[in-house]
């Protein structure tokens, strides 16, 4: 295993950088609390601001016909970014209810959208009002007339954040990131059945705590060609600190990677030949890491 060398290209900007994507020609990342999508270019090396998003977009994914997606904060909702410059509201609550602040997505070949929908306060007002009573991954399917159907898929998690599909659409990869003294912290695999529903889960890779205070868990992961999970995880505080970890998909640990900023947040593969890591940060960041992998993404 060579070490990686990070290259900084872009950054940082001193608001937290999320949900890198590759379209084939750029990446697409958020600046959440600065209100846009910024997109970098691999060849002129230029950064600019794409995509103003006073909704605090934070996580990004295109779909498999190449329509970026966003997890927006402010308005705790679900949208799509058309060609022609318009913003869709695809969903935005549940039932009744408003969601919570949704954080991280996949997306099905499909079209069929799987959403972490966690509460988490750093990002929206004081004024704001949790109205669900859980924080799950919720599952949302287009219907013919436009509309979507969103179902509630777990039962068992308290702060899912980074989720993941496995490349044939068997599998839902969740962050468990619970800093709560009572919870756990761990990757979980989770089987899609026919009907759509999860399976019990099986715990790939737990994160404890210890004198020093609470590791950090997942944040955000991608996929390499083989199958493995690429994440992204722990901070300066306890444990060994700011790594990216490639898992193997019964969890075993392959390899690790510590990163020169604090807190890693979410990663891609990118660039003509997808062996290019890019991965964001807490601190605006935007590092890129040749690797010997290849990454596997959705879109193109």
């Amino acid at each position: 295993m060579k070490d990686w060398t990070f290259e900084l290209v872009a950054g940082p900007f001193g608001l937290a950088s999320e949900g890198p994507s590759w379209d084939g020609r750029y990446i697409y990342f958020s600046l959440i609390k600065g209100g846009v999508i910024m997109r970098y270019d691999p060849k002129t090396s230029e950064c600019m601001e794409w995509r103003k998003m006073p909704n605090l977009s934070n996580g990004l994914m295109f779909d498999a016909t190449g329509r970026l997606h966003a997890c927006c904060v402010l308005s705790r909702s679900v949208v799509r970014l058309e060609n022609n410059g318009q913003m869709t509201t695809l969903f935005d609550r549940f039932g009744k209810q408003r969601l919570n602040t949704p954080n991280d997505l996949a997306i099905e070949r499909g079209g069929r959208i799987w959403f972490s929908n966690p509460w988490n306060e750093m990002n929206i007002s004081e004024t704001e009002r949790q109205e669900m009573p859980d924080q799950s991954i919720l599952r949302a399917d287009p219907k013919p007339d436009g509309t979507w159907s969103v179902t509630r898929a777990t039962f068992d998690t308290t702060f899912p954040n980074g989720v993941l599909l496995s490349a044939d659409e068997r599998t839902l990869y969740v962050s468990q990131q619970d800093y709560s003294e009572d919870e756990v912290r761990e990757l979980r695999a989770y089987p899609i059945t026919p009907d759509g529903s999860l399976g019990p889960y099986s715990a790939l890779h737990q994160f404890g705590k210890d004198h020093r205070g609470v590791h950090r868990a997942i944040d955000g992961m991608c996929l390499d060609a083989e199958g493995n999970i690429v994440a992204c995880a722990g901070w300066p505080k306890s444990g060994p600190g700011a790594m990216i970890y490639v898992f193997a998909p019964d969890g075993r640990v392959l390899e690790t990677h510590p990163t020169p900023g604090p807190v890693p947040t979410n990663c891609t593969f990118g660039d003509p030949d997808l062996r290019s890591l890019y991965v964001t940060s807490w601190d605006g960041h935007l590092w890129r890491i040749r690797t010997e992998r290849q990454g596997w993404n959705l879109y193109p």
